[in-house]
């Protein structure tokens, strides 16, 4: 049965698309397919930036460090790069033009100077080895890339042929980004040639079944993802008015996840124009600074991958600062461990966690679970991301699972991606006919519409016919309090074929042995589910990572069980 909340938000956001409302929708149709798109939606980013940099110009938008932005200066300085851009390196409309950088406000200028001057902003992943950095300049076929001087070091002598021009992060837009400064009138004669299928963006995926696919958008595709996450914000705006809650002031996020993914890119960094959202830089994660910046600029919302807001919900100098006025934390990019739920709410009682479900691929589009239902579903992703989102359960021939059955999780919606760049094959196989995108998880959806996500299609360990999921024995790894990370895996096995491992890593001043791991985890799963005490690690470091954040389960694998593998 829908709950109070549910009834609530779904009477609210009907009201918001109705005829004549901000978030009407009409018909779109691709490749034979009509799906909901909004009606008010701006043709392009371009467009976007230009309405609500206006509309909010007076406003802080952008805090790193000592540099402080107002809307509208942000939107002049990204003129001044457009035109530099345009003028001074011949980039022109569909240009594919890559940052590769830390997240800095001039990255964040760098981009809507790319798309004001009617580029494709490529975001090449900032962690990336200088070999790494080069592949994906090649494979978007880049012939300029923004880079600062970290990641310009990386790529020297590496295979490409783009021009690599330099910016500076720690400083104004006019010093930082003077190589592709120039004033002139260029972004708002692209205003009148910029259009919804024009090409926008192109995002990485995350490299962790092999070399990364480049996704690339149209304008339409990510404005819509754009507007699909203010739809959603304005719900919830007008939810916690009904509640009598104020909401007077204006919200602002901390970024503590890359700008390069599409959680930073689309929900946190695009979003904010629309909602008038200030935003709050940090050079790297540190809780501790975390908590000293939600303090001292006021923030109102948070996300990043789990173990972050677990991270300031357990921290010991927790109580030394005053975060009364962040109301959501937000995760996304990995199922948070449902212990971390009830945790992240006990040391904020007077906010909720949240958690997305969205992938590079969607434009971060899918599933949300809010408030009071996170809490009464802990495993679950949430309900489908009304009006856009079209979800669907699908076996390997597209066709429909009954509810409660597990299967491919699968979506459609104007804010897809249109394919993968120079790949036609992994672009076909991305799609089913009738055009829901495959993501690769497994999952199955409960009586109320609920997504749970069982394990990646492709990382489930069969131990003699058996599936175990990898994300339900990390769930329970991570309900001892002495673990900070931990990642599990399948590893070859004579008799079962395949057996389960997991490597860990734990809090500073805590201490488990794999024998009294695996003892806890005895009580908690089923017996052959529970790793055999030789096949579980101690790291004496934090586990490596993606780009986006989250482990990267091939390195661990590699790093921890090599000879098994290769035995």
């Amino acid at each position: 049965m829908p709950t109070e909340l549910d009834t609530a938000l779904d009477k609210i956001i009907g009201e918001l698309t109705k005829e004549g409302q901000p978030f009407e929708t009409v018909p779109f149709e691709r490749n034979g397919v009509a799906m909901p798109s909004f009606k008010n939606a701006p043709p392009s980013l371009a467009h976007y930036f230009a309405h609500f940099c206006n509309e909010n110009k007076e406003l802080t938008f952008l805090v790193d460090g000592d540099v402080r932005l107002t809307f509208g200066e942000c939107w002049a300085a990204a003129s001044c790069v457009a035109h530099g851009l345009a003028t001074e390196h011949g980039v022109k409309k569909g240009d594919r033009v890559g940052i590769a950088a830390r997240n800095s406000s001039n990255w964040m200028i760098a981009y809507m100077g790319i798309v004001m001057a009617g580029g494709c902003v490529t975001l090449l992943n900032g962690f990336w080895s200088g070999d790494e950095l080069a592949y994906g300049i090649r494979l978007a076929e880049c012939d300029l890339v923004l880079a600062d001087a970290g990641r310009a070091k990386r790529l020297e002598g590496t295979d490409h042929s783009a021009r690599i021009v330099l910016f500076e992060h720690d400083s104004t837009p006019a010093e930082g980004l003077a190589s592709v400064w120039a004033e002139g009138n260029t972004a708002m004669a692209m205003l009148g040639e910029l259009g919804p299928d024009d090409l926008a963006t192109i995002l990485y995926t995350s490299g962790s079944t092999g070399n990364s696919k480049a996704a690339y958008s149209d304008h339409r595709g990510v404005v819509s993802g754009v507007f699909s996450y203010i739809s959603q914000s304005a719900m919830a705006k007008l939810l916690m008015e009904s509640r009598g809650e104020d909401v007077s002031t204006q919200p602002c996020a901390l970024i503590a996840v890359p700008l390069f993914h599409v959680t930073g890119e689309v929900p946190l960094f695009l979003q904010s124009f629309g909602i008038a959202r200030k935003l709050v830089l940090m050079p790297k994660w540190d809780a501790r600074e975390a908590l000293r910046l939600m303090e001292a600029e006021k923030v109102t919302y948070f996300v990043g991958v789990p173990l972050m807001s677990y991270e300031i919900a357990t921290h010991p100098d927790r109580d030394q600062f005053d975060v009364s006025s962040c109301k959501s934390f937000a995760a996304g990019g990995a199922p948070r461990p449902v212990d971390h739920v009830t945790k992240i709410k006990k040391a904020f009682p007077d906010g909720f966690p949240l958690l997305g479900y969205g992938l590079t691929e969607t434009n971060a589009v899918g599933c949300g679970n809010f408030n009071e239902n996170y809490m009464a579903k802990p495993g679950s992703t949430g309900r489908a991301s009304v009006p856009l989102v079209d979800l669907a359960i699908l076996d390997n021939d597209g066709n429909p699972r009954a509810q409660g059955e597990v299967d491919e999780v699968c979506i459609r919606s104007v804010a897809n991606f249109l394919g993968y760049w120079n790949n036609d094959e992994a672009t076909k196989a991305a799609f089913t006919d009738d055009q829901y995108f495959r993501t690769g998880d497994l999952g199955y959806l409960d009586e109320d519409g609920y997504l749970f996500i069982v394990d990646r299609k492709k990382d489930i360990i069969i131990r003699g016919g058996e599936n175990i999921s990898c994300i339900e024995v990390e769930e329970a790894i991570y309900g001892h309090d002495a673990i900070a990370e931990c990642s599990c895996f399948g590893i070859p096995d004579d008799r079962m074929g395949e057996v389960p491992a997991a490597v860990f890593y734990v809090k500073s001043g805590q201490s488990i042995t794999a024998d009294e791991l695996r003892e806890y985890l005895l009580s908690r799963i089923a017996p052959f589910k529970v790793p055999l005490p030789e096949h579980i690690w101690i790291s004496d470091k934090a586990l490596p990572r993606l780009g986006t954040q989250k482990i990267d389960k091939r390195t661990v694998r590699t790093m921890f069980a090599s000879d098994l593998i290769a035995s």
